[in-house]
């Protein structure tokens, strides 16, 4: 049957495609404007060391990332040991904690006036640090290693679901030619995980590319500290711009080796999804080796950074439990909630234009509008404020050009902007979230449906909104949660004297303070943590 849809649907569903890609299109535009020579100058000076800084953080995080992720989703889904049903979902725990956070915590530990060092000159008896080497945090490698512990969890997660998804037989196979639980990792497992682990370092690259926080804490300078400080130590749009353009050309190569990996991935599923998993039983030491790796890493990513959240909060609540904790709370929740059900909005607009258009092109709608989620967030602000100062600078120019006084800054520097900034970054969650809600409803309910003579619009309030209520439900949380945590959007495009918690935490890392911020940052940690307890739910559903 063929479906006709209001000819305003498609062309409303265009414009907001169009809108949401105009950040990139931007960036690009702009990069081809006058910077008054500060990109060449840069260039001929530090731009090098930044690329080469980022390079090597984002190399190294990936490696780091894999290092541990890998082993511990092997010993998670294929052996039994003390603990493993704990870990199953405590290894996910640092995605909900901010990267900057377990930086401070780390750097107050380990710098020389902190305790562990403290400890170790008392017991060695050293008197400086001229008498003994010590790890210093404050790279590039330190800020790697503070971004692998909170980022493995995507090596992790992959590299789990891909050995539960292999073939039982094979490990049997393993099993009766002799091998015993490392041989047949390194020989079996290992090998057919090989495209989910290329797919999750390629993510991880991309998240560390795209870190601002850590980096700009232990002052490494890399690409993204460069768009910062060129556009508002410079001064310069379209250096900035020009910068962002060379970070988009790294990130669509690394998006092409994920697209990639997952191709390859496709040969690798099995097909007896209900075959029970059968685990190596690791007895003796081994199974204690095991319970102590897991214990560590997740102690290293969590457990060590929230407690000592916790012990901060306590001790500092008096001066944190203040007006400022309220407002800045606010000010999250208005700006989370707004944004999440603007992308819920677009998100259902769309899947319902691409699941009842008849036309070639209606799936590209959806994707063009998803391109934003690949932006780093420094970038995207640089994306965003275009537009936007060009809208307000063409308003005024319009007024005064018949004697009339501007209004001013309507849209750029104001809370428009973060939360266009927003839109622009997590609309491909809910998306996504949406169109695999669609996908779940058999087409023959829109025919039969039709058939007793329901509009196009009436068969969405009747029948596919109440169907789909899980994924809206599930794009309303992921969006309001992602709000929550962004921070470099937030810095760069918030109006002067607005906070989040997230920009309210960040200064005092900044500020080397993060007692008084500690209660703010367990907020936001603990409405991260809710889309993880789902997430692992849905998982142990699966398997």
């Amino acid at each position: 049957m063929l479906i006709v849809l209001n000819k305003k649907w498609p062309a409303f569903s265009w414009l907001l495609s169009f809108l949401l890609f105009l950040p990139l299109l931007a960036i690009i535009w702009q990069s081809f404007g006058d910077d008054g020579n500060v990109f060449a100058e840069l260039w001929q000076s530090v731009l090098p060391d930044y690329m080469l800084n980022t390079a090597l953080v984002v190399g190294t995080v990936g490696f780091l990332s894999m290092l541990i992720g890998v082993p511990v989703a092997w010993l998670v889904a294929m052996c039994e040991f003390p603990g493993r049903k704990l870990f199953l979902w405590g290894m996910l725990l640092p995605l909900a904690m901010p990267s900057y956070v377990v930086a401070f915590v780390y750097t107050d530990l380990l710098e020389y006036a902190g305790p562990v060092q403290t400890a170790l000159r008392e017991f060695f008896g050293w008197k400086s640090a001229q008498d003994y080497a010590f790890f210093d945090v404050r790279t590039w490698f330190g800020a790697a290693v503070m971004l692998a512990l909170v980022l493995y969890p995507y090596v992790y997660l992959l590299a789990r679901t891909a050995f539960l998804e292999q073939s039982q037989s094979l490990a049997q196979s393993a099993r009766m030619l002799g091998a015993n639980a490392w041989q047949s990792f390194w020989r079996v497992s290992l090998p057919l995980a090989r495209p989910a682990i290329a797919v999750a370092v390629a993510l991880v690259a991309m998240e560390s590319l795209a870190d601002f926080a850590v980096v700009h804490y232990f002052a490494v300078p890399t690409l993204t500290t460069a768009v910062y400080d060129t556009w508002l130590g410079y001064g310069s749009l379209a250096a900035a711009a020009r910068l962002s353009a060379l970070m988009l050309a790294v990130l669509f190569v690394l998006i092409a080796l994920e697209r990639v990996g997952r191709a390859k991935q496709r040969h690798y599923q099995r097909a007896d999804s209900g075959e029970p998993v059968m685990r190596h039983q690791l007895s003796g030491i081994k199974k204690w080796l095991a319970t102590l790796l897991c214990l560590t890493i997740f102690m290293a990513g969590f457990g060590v950074p929230f407690i000592s959240l916790v012990n901060m909060a306590i001790d500092y609540f008096d001066v944190s439990w203040n007006r400022e904790f309220f407002d800045y709370s606010v000010n999250s929740l208005l700006l989370a909630s707004t944004v999440s059900l603007v992308c819920l909005f677009i998100a259902i607009l769309l899947g319902y234009f691409k699941r009842l258009s008849s036309g070639k092109y209606a799936a590209l709608a959806p994707k063009i509008a998803s391109t934003g989620y690949a932006l780093p967030g420094t970038v995207l602000a640089i994306g965003v404020i275009i537009p936007l100062t060009l809208f307000d600078h063409g308003i005024n120019e319009f007024l005064e050009s018949f004697g009339i006084e501007g209004p001013g800054l309507l849209l750029s520097g104001t809370v428009f902007a973060i939360a266009a900034g927003y839109t622009v970054r997590f609309c491909a969650i809910a998306i996504g979230s949406i169109e695999s809600s669609f996908n779940k409803i058999s087409p023959s309910i829109d025919m039969v449906t039709l058939t007793l003579g329901k509009s196009p619009l009436g068969m969405l309030f009747k029948v596919h909104l109440p169907l789909i209520k899980k994924g809206c439900f599930a794009a309303l949380l992921l969006v309001f949660i992602e709000s929550m945590k962004e921070l470099p959007a937030a810095l760069l495009l918030r109006p002067f004297n607005y906070e989040t918690l997230a920009t309210y935490v960040y200064q005092f890392v900044s500020d080397e303070q993060l007692e008084y911020g500690a209660l703010a940052a367990i907020v936001i940690v603990l409405v991260g943590l809710i889309p993880l307890v789902f997430l692992n739910r849905s998982l142990e559903q699966q398997h």
